[in-house]
């Protein structure tokens, strides 16, 4: 395959933490220490090809949550080089109001989501406080109001979006997540989104604790060590370690790091 892209990851916001709140099985040493969690959203650029990977969340919801909110996202694709207007393709990794909040200020973009991932987002489950915490429930109107206008393409399972840019659904943190394979210069990457908030969590198999189905994400771990090229080509969704591992994008003012 000849076709490659380029992939970066944006950091928009980011929260204090402490370690125990990041796992769903108990850990080894200090449970209270410090780790923080990081929020990014992935640009993927290729020839003839802009797609946009989750849309981070709203300031509302930063307010809402006390996140801490370091740039709009579509501001910081406008600092990185693209207009809104440039993105013609929007991946959902899934509904969360972290992922899925802004997408009215990209009103060009076919939207792509699995099928199953709204079927969940709008499913009794959502009566359950503690899986609809997780959800905007304007954010998943503005996704009706696109879907009703015909911007929304729901997928089942897999599905290749061009060559080299591949959507795999592994569920497991909600129903419908999918997971975002890419060919680069580096060999195929996997952007895990919540398949592995941290690469902790997938090194020792501990997930994050907001499941929706704990032998899905077990499987999904497999199955995005089976898609990527080496486990150093997996991006977790919001380890701040991503900032360490990978050389900055090389614009002032920008906080956005060159995945490949």
């Amino acid at each position: 395959m000849s076709v490659c892209y380029d992939v970066f990851a944006l950091k928009y916001a980011t929260v204090n933490r402490v370690r125990k709140s990041n796992f769903a099985q108990p850990i080894d040493g200090d449970q209270d220490a410090p780790m923080v969690m990081d929020f990014f959203i992935w640009l993927i650029v290729g020839k003839d090809a802009v797609v946009l990977v989750d849309t981070g969340f709203s300031p509302a919801s930063a307010q809402a949550r006390n996140r801490q909110y370091l740039t709009p996202p579509a501001q910081a694709l406008r600092q990185l080089g693209y207009a809104s207007g440039d993105i013609k393709d929007l991946v959902l990794t899934h509904l969360h109001f972290d992922h899925a909040g802004n997408i009215g200020d990209f009103p060009a973009a076919t939207i792509w989501l699995q099928q199953r991932e709204l079927h969940y987002a709008t499913s009794s489950r959502m009566s359950d406080a503690g899986q609809n915490h997780f959800f905007s429930v304007n954010d998943i109107t503005c996704l009706i109001q696109r879907l009703y206008q015909g911007q929304v393409r729901l997928i089942d399972g897999t599905h290749t979006l061009r060559e080299g840019i591949e959507l795999h659904r592994v569920g497991g943190h909600t129903d419908g997540l999918q997971v975002v394979r890419v060919k680069t210069k580096n060999g195929w990457i996997v952007l895990a989104s919540d398949a592995a908030h941290y690469y902790e969590n997938l090194e020792k198999a501990n997930p994050f604790p907001a499941i929706s189905s704990l032998d899905d994400m077990l499987t999904g771990y497999a199955r995005i060590r089976q898609l990527a090229d080496g486990e150093n080509n997996i991006v977790p969704g919001h380890d701040p370690l991503i900032c360490k591992r990978y050389p900055s994008a090389g614009v002032p003012g920008v906080l956005a790091w060159r995945i490949a």
